[in-house]
């Protein structure tokens, strides 16, 4: 691997790990994402894309609080990773005990669930572009607690907070950062 890790090098490991469809698509969403708000903040998009592509890269095989983050981070390290990187992926999960004090970290949990969350709702419409999907529909489909309940709604206003952000604006400015990757989530594109 090189000095800085590159997005090849967490694409590399992402697909070592990860064979899934789904969860390489959830991948591609908070590193489409990541890169969004990395452009918006002025921040290092490079760095923030191959964040977000490598934050769940051994959910697959460690699906649990246990194992999921204790084991990846310790892959990372044993790759050379960043320190500051590692903990900025363990970070998205509040049971890692790490304190989501940076932007990358605030941004990074604020866009983990909301972007499968926006896939769930690009899913149950008949043209399944995510590109149309509306802020309003979103924002109702998160009070329905039987539609994508694997979702932490709990995290999703968190994140909001955390991040400082707008809930209307944070939701369609994930959604268009989605949109930018709709061929690699297999979504159509926008009419």
């Amino acid at each position: 691997m090189s000095e800085t890790p590159t997005r090849a090098d967490a694409w590399e490991l992402l697909t070592e790990f990860t064979d899934n469809p789904s969860l390489i698509k959830h991948a591609l969403s908070v590193e489409a994402a990541m890169r969004a708000y990395a452009r918006h903040f002025g921040e290092d998009e490079e760095a923030w894309g191959a964040i977000g592509l490598i934050h769940d890269f051994d959910y697959q095989q460690n699906p649990t609080e246990e194992t999921h983050l204790h084991v990846g981070t310790g892959i990372l390290r044993e790759h050379g990773w960043p320190e500051d990187w590692i903990q900025t992926i363990a970070s998205h999960a509040d049971y890692m005990g790490i304190p989501r004090d940076t932007v990358v970290r605030k941004t990074l949990f604020a866009v983990d669930e909301l972007s499968g969350f926006l896939t769930a709702c690009a899913l149950v419409r008949p043209d399944k572009a995510i590109a149309e999907v509306r802020v309003k529909s979103v924002k109702k489909k998160l009070k329905d607690k039987a539609f994508a309940r694997g979702v932490s709604r709990d995290d999703v206003r968190r994140g909001v907070e955390e991040l400082g952000v707008d809930l209307d604006k944070h939701i369609a400015f994930v959604r268009d950062a989605m949109a930018t990757v709709a061929d690699d989530l297999e979504l159509p594109p926008a009419k």
